[in-house]
């Protein structure tokens, strides 16, 4: 089990680098937020699907699977369009330093969703990753709602890792994502035609956005949607909250090698952003620490 563990943890890492690469795919493509979450949630369900047939997953669900796939589903929708959105009105570096307050989001939601005390120590901390997103905001004023939009989509994240830790535990991974991405869209669409925007203009891309969002659905999402999924069944909410913490890292070091002066910020906003990700790292090692301490006792 510790070797299983050990690989999990290790290709948690690989997810999340991938992940931080998704950020600049977003960047990248230049249709808006709305239709680049569209196309990317229905190619990754077609290709889970027929990964799904190839190698005989169960596509039968019950209602009560369907009701937790659905919140699931809408959930990682919303989540992807504030995330993209504010990647558009703001960029890469600020977008991922204010999604590294999700495992802050985690520990207080954690309590509450679990109906255990609060722990004094994350309260603490969590004054903490308040001061480094108050720097942020003070100094990078300019991309304001680009951090709001980054907060809630940073949230809802920490929900929706909640929410599938616990499926993951009685479910197939791979159903899970196919339905919770199926759901999505389906959400999206209903949306869309709403409001009335399918037209021409929505299906018409640029060769290079077609293959950006190839990539950003099959590698960077149906591949590691799945994967994500099941290394839950050995690694905590919070652990992989924690270690997607690095996706910031990751993200802007991307960024700046892809995207260029674009991603270059002011000094107080690394500061500030710094201070976010040593907060969270203390809080996974205390926490880590404790958990030591009563499998000894």
């Amino acid at each position: 089990m510790p070797n299983a563990k050990l690989r999990n943890y290790l290709h948690l890492h690989f997810i999340v680098f991938i992940w931080g690469f998704t950020a600049v795919l977003g960047a990248l493509i230049s249709i808006d937020a709305i239709p680049l979450v569209w196309y990317r949630m229905l190619i990754a369900a077609v290709l889970i699907l027929g990964f799904m047939a190839i190698t005989k997953k169960p596509l039968k669900i019950t209602n009560k699977q369907l009701v937790w796939y659905s919140i699931g589903g809408i959930l990682i929708a919303v989540h992807w369009l504030c995330f993209f959105h504010a990647i558009k009105i703001s960029n890469v570096s600020v977008t991922l330093a204010t999604m590294a307050t999700g495992a802050f989001f985690t520990s207080i939601l954690e309590p509450i969703i679990y109906k255990r005390k609060f722990i004094l120590y994350e309260l603490v901390l969590g004054l903490f990753v308040v001061a480094g997103l108050a720097i942020i905001f003070q100094f990078e004023g300019d991309y304001f709602w680009g951090i709001c939009f980054a907060l809630v989509a940073s949230l809802l994240a920490a929900f929706f890792s909640i929410l599938n830790g616990k499926l993951v535990q009685e479910n197939n991974p791979t159903t899970i994502s196919f339905y919770e991405l199926l759901i999505g869209v389906l959400g999206i669409t209903i949306y869309l035609g709403i409001v009335g925007d399918f037209n021409t203009d929505f299906f018409s891309l640029t060769n290079t956005d077609w293959l950006y969002i190839g990539l950003l659905a099959s590698f960077c999402t149906a591949y590691a949607f799945i994967a994500s999924t099941a290394v839950m069944k050995y690694l905590s909410p919070y652990t992989v909250m924690l270690t997607i913490n690095l996706e910031p890292v990751y993200g802007i070091l991307l960024a700046w090698l892809i995207l260029g002066d674009k991603e270059q910020m002011s000094p107080q906003f690394y500061y500030g952003a710094l201070i976010i990700l040593i907060t969270v790292v203390i809080n996974g090692i205390l926490k880590n620490r404790k958990a030591k301490s009563v499998k000894a006792v």
